[in-house]
């Protein structure tokens, strides 16, 4: 089923053997609710607890693609959610901070994590928008959820070289690679729409 859903991801255009690798080690059935466990390996996005979702592999491996990971990279990624998207980087072993900041997700997440032996490096509960500040620069940012602009404090947490993926928009999102070439630069490409639950941001 795994090697099937890799076949299909490679007919989509993802080449990045590592990140094919992983999509075919990872249990994705195992990050699911049980009702939905006998689609696990198809190409689509599920909801999970707190109204949100487990994205479809596509976007996942897309999106790790476009990180460029490297072994023993810090990789901060906003919006743990089901935790999928943190086994794969872990697989292509990042050193891993993660942010989620649905309490429900939070606390079945990090139970999971530890009951399946996943470890991130830091997993908080907080407000993407504002990332991990006291553990920057990070290597990459990956944020897996649709962004109305790009969260400047992440932006700032970024090291010169490293890579922020990010969708960007409302209602439809525009998946962005920023570059940082400088202390004061980025390059910014625009790589296709997709369509994401909202980033949430803390109010206080």
């Amino acid at each position: 089923m795994r090697n099937k859903l890799a076949d299909v991801l490679i007919g989509k255009g993802i080449t990045n053997k590592k990140v094919l690798d992983a999509i075919r080690n990872i249990p994705r059935h195992l990050f699911m609710d049980s009702s939905f466990e006998g689609h696990a390996y198809q190409d689509k996005a599920f909801p999970i607890a707190a109204d949100q979702t487990i994205s479809q592999p596509y976007t996942v491996a897309y999106q790790t693609e476009l990180l460029e990971v490297k072994a023993n990279q810090k990789i901060l990624e906003i919006g743990t959610g089901s935790g999928y998207q943190t086994a794969i980087l872990l697989k292509l072993n990042a050193k891993v901070f993660t942010i989620e900041r649905q309490l429900e997700l939070f606390k079945k997440t990090n139970i999971f994590f530890k009951k399946m032996g996943y470890r991130p490096k830091k997993m908080i509960f907080g407000d993407g928008y504002k990332g991990i500040p006291e553990e920057a620069p990070f290597d990459g940012i990956v944020v897996t959820a649709g962004a109305p602009e790009v969260p400047k404090a992440l932006m700032s947490q970024l090291k010169i070289g490293g890579r922020l993926v990010i969708p960007v928009g409302t209602d439809e999102q525009i998946m962005t690679l920023f570059i940082r070439t400088s202390a004061t630069e980025f390059e910014r490409k625009e790589l296709g729409s997709f369509r994401f639950v909202p980033l949430l941001q803390n109010k206080n």
